[in-house]
């Protein structure tokens, strides 16, 4: 499955890392939530607005919930988007399927 989410904190932390809280940027929050993913060892790759992760169920969403887990050291709400693609028995779609939008433009040169 590949998994498109985005995670942001919001409030003000109760108790959390230097750099927290009002004066804190969102981006600080959403790098640590891109190391955990990175960190995985997954498929991934981080726009600017979504973060994509490819694996097995347990394993993507076990790495959803930890990302998000690390954006709550930054506020004290976190909102989460997610969407997911499942379609067992196909791995390599992250890369796959923007391969084939390539392809398909190309045709239409």
């Amino acid at each position: 499955m590949i998994v498109a989410f985005s995670v942001a904190p919001s409030g003000t932390p109760l108790d959390g890392p230097a750099g927290t809280g009002d004066d804190a940027s969102v981006h600080t929050a959403v790098a640590a939530a891109v190391k955990v993913v990175r960190d995985s060892g997954l498929p991934n790759r981080t726009s600017s607005m979504f973060t994509e992760i490819e694996g097995e169920w347990d394993e993507v969403m076990d790495v959803v919930k930890r990302a998000t887990e690390a954006i709550g050291q930054y506020g004290s709400r976190v909102s989460l988007v997610l969407k997911a693609d499942i379609r067992p028995g196909h791995t390599g779609e992250i890369t796959g399927k923007i391969e084939r939008l390539q392809s398909a433009l190309g045709e239409l040169g």
